[in-house]
């Protein structure tokens, strides 16, 4: 088995370079890094940057001005005819969003970058808010209604919006599907050694990678998601509904008493943010680069505005009016974010990890090692260490298995726009719990497939140039849209409202 994983390993060589060099180009570029300033942002950085600046005057920077209606939204209680509560959509899309790179990812770019990344990852994500909502809009307006479901997202309003082409909708669908299923042996992998790490801490013995042990877990996990995932949306979003809470509850109060305990730190977290974004060395030279593309990167990752990834679950919704949608998308950016990736923050800048006499050994741990390793300095003794931490696992845990829900039903819903055969939509989740399933073995083998997992990194920055653009081309309907919300005049949503003539679902009621 090694041997075959490491030739996949060779094989898939080439992909962490091509996405390096697509996420800095081009910056990679001698004569253009050259330039002051200006060398120092990718076009991947001014694309995203630059569209959220741009969509939030053109929207009245709606994520601030209707924050509270968001927060209304959420809390009234609406039971749903067809598809799903916008709450249930709103913690579906969180299901995906608030992931193992809350943790990982905001580990990994303060390593990389300095505490200044986390910064721009709060630009990024204010900015990528007015994003998030301008592609949940763009969802709700041509969701489509199959049975009891609303489906929907980038393959449904990429195809009406340029030229209802059938090959269009074909080719966004096999680029979600691709995208997900080059994350989704990540997430298995996430899954069963976090299960392996939790009763390494109870039983306070080492477990080998092959013991029967994973074999057990990896089964469990496959069999509990294959139930859900067949169940359809409503079952995956009922699941999401009761994880998405818990997990980010837990995470939340556990690194708050983590904060509380080290309140003297406080002080230097920010000034370590702040400073490291704005020190006039980093800004004119090419450390600037570095902590601006690793905040706008792993925010990205995390939070994934602007990739049309997460416009399934807004389209799922049975909203009162696309604009709903996009305002809880928002939302979504925001607890993504400003809230736990600030969290995952605070444990790393305030343990002196990556500043301390041991920061480079620390750096040259994995990801996560190297969070709980800041765990363990901000915790004041052993046996509440051991407490945190298997906390913390826990909750990387549930951040890496509603990621694999998230994309096995969000691949169904892209199938969707492919074939509504059942046997078409059943054959895609029986490949996405495959390819889950081999993330799980690599764990069991002891591997760990960088150059293949470079392919999240490569899909990422892939469905950004692809959803882009289409954004803007239906910048005008959405934007229509959300005069009319705004102008709340009692007048049903209907086509005529953005001008065309092929929004069936709102037509039709």
């Amino acid at each position: 088995m090694q041997v075959v994983f490491e030739s996949i390993n060779r094989i898939f060589s080439f992909v962490g370079p091509l996405s390096d060099f697509l996420w800095d180009f081009p910056t990679n570029i001698k004569w253009y890094a050259d330039i002051p300033v200006l060398g120092n942002f990718s076009i991947a950085v001014i694309l995203l940057v630059g569209s959220g600046i741009y969509f939030s005057f053109r929207t009245g920077f709606m994520q601030v001005t209707h924050f509270k209606k968001g927060i209304s939204i959420m809390t009234e209680k609406r039971t749903a005819k067809t598809g799903i509560s916008p709450l249930a959509a709103f913690l579906l899309s969180s299901a995906m969003r608030v992931g193992p790179g809350n943790i990982i990812g905001v580990t990994g770019a303060i390593a990389a970058g300095g505490p200044g990344a986390l910064f721009w990852m709060w630009v990024s994500a204010f900015f990528g808010m007015a994003l998030a909502y301008m592609e949940a809009v763009l969802a709700q307006i041509f969701k489509e209604k199959k049975e009891d479901e609303f489906i929907g997202g980038l393959p449904f309003y990429g195809r009406k919006l340029l030229g209802n082409r059938v090959w269009v909708g074909v080719a966004l669908s096999v680029l979600y599907i691709l995208y997900a299923f080059c994350c989704l042996p990540a997430q298995g992998f996430n899954v069963v050694s976090s299960v392996g790490r939790m009763a390494e801490i109870v039983t306070g013995e080492a477990i080998a990678s092959d013991a029967m042990f994973y074999y057990a877990a990896g089964g469990c996990v496959v069999a509990v998601t294959a139930l859900i995932a067949f169940g359809g949306m409503r079952k995956v979003s009922k699941w999401t509904d009761k994880m998405v809470p818990v997990m980010a509850v837990l995470y939340i109060v556990t690194v708050l008493i983590l904060i509380v305990l080290n309140l003297n730190e406080l002080p230097y977290f920010f000034s370590s943010v702040i400073g490291g974004a704005f020190k006039p060395e980093a800004f004119f030279g090419g450390l600037f680069g570095t902590v601006l593309a690793q905040g706008v990167k792993r925010g990205l990752m995390s939070n994934e505005a602007g990739q049309g990834t997460i416009t399934m679950s807004a389209a799922a919704a049975d909203a009162k009016h696309p604009c709903e949608q996009g305002i809880l998308a928002a939302l979504g950016v925001f607890l993504d974010t400003i809230v736990i990736c600030t969290l995952s923050g605070f444990v790393v800048v305030m343990a002196h990890c990556w500043d301390g006499p041991d920061a480079q050994k620390w750096a040259s741990l994995d990801k996560l090692p190297m969070f709980t390793e800041s765990v363990a300095a901000l915790t004041p003794n052993p046996a509440l260490h051991s407490v945190i931490t298997f906390i913390i696992t826990l909750c990387f845990g549930l951040f890496a298995y509603t990621c694999l829900l998230g994309m096995i039903s969000f691949s169904e819903i892209a199938a969707n726009r492919i074939s509504k055969a059942n046997g078409f939509i059943n054959g895609i989740r029986i490949l996405a719990l495959l390819v889950a399933m081999f993330g799980i073995l690599c764990n069991i083998a002891g591997l760990e497939l960088g150059n293949l997992w470079a392919f999240s990194d490569l899909g990422n920055i892939l469905i950004v140039f692809f959803n882009l653009p289409i954004v803007y081309a239906g910048a005008k309907c959405a934007l229509k849209a959300t005069e009319h919300y705004k102008k709340n005049d009692g007048t049903p949503f209907t086509s005529t409202v953005v001008g065309r003539e092929d929004c069936q679902y709102w037509d039709s009621l």
